[in-house]
């Protein structure tokens, strides 16, 4: 399946990151409805604390490690839903709100949705904004290719229940420094098993 990735960035204080995916437009609605999910899937988001305050406002803290020098934050986020899409707003912070869009591919048989993810900064007048360069999200292209990357699994694989529970229960509440150890340790298995089973086949091939 060839998905593209797009990342473009405006002299309007906004970067947007576009990406195609194989779900429907109301499977991928669905999908972003969970909130929590669509953050820790950023692997530049270390995640503290999520708390859910009300339907539509939730309480977020962690560090930021897109900037050279990560930075802290907790903010509250308050979700809008749009007629195609969502969006999230910030109560503080540079970022005044995040825009995300759905909408229908025709005539592309690789894909069935577009999602449109838009970073906006124009909360703060353009000399308090200069001031807070370095707390700018500039994770966004990063978020857009293993969002991507989740949602062609999520397509293959969420029909399978010990996937699904893998995912949400044991592989989203972990950190993005827990995920890449924990692959490694995978890989490292695997290989070891494979170096196992190769060993007993030629053990039983040698004096059978």
């Amino acid at each position: 399946m060839n998905v593209t990735n797009q990342l473009e960035q405006n002299s309007a204080d906004a970067a947007w990151a576009i990406l195609h995916t194989p779900l429907s437009t109301p499977e991928l609605t669905q999908f972003c409805r969970d909130i929590e999910r669509l953050f820790r899937i950023n692997p530049m988001l270390s995640v503290r604390h999520w708390r859910c305050l009300d339907a539509n406002h939730y309480f977020f803290a962690g560090r930021n490690i897109s900037q050279p020098t990560p930075f802290d934050f907790e903010l509250v986020l308050t979700v809008q839903s749009l007629s195609n899409g969502l969006q999230i707003e910030y109560d503080q912070g540079v970022k005044s709100r995040t825009t995300i869009t759905i909408d229908p591919v025709c005539n592309q048989s690789d894909s069935r949705s577009r999602l449109t993810i838009t970073d906006h900064y124009d909360g703060l007048p353009k000399s308090e904004r200069i001031q807070h360069l370095h707390q700018v999200d500039k994770s966004i292209s990063i978020w857009a290719q293993d969002l991507q990357r989740y949602l062609i699994n999520w397509h293959r694989w969420s029909n399978y229940r010990l996937w699904r529970w893998y995912m949400q229960r044991i592989w989203q509440p972990m950190t993005p420094m827990g995920r890449r150890i924990t692959a490694i340790l995978l890989w490292v298995t695997a290989f070891e098993l494979t170096l196992v089973l190769l060993g007993a086949a030629i053990f039983y091939l040698d004096y059978a």
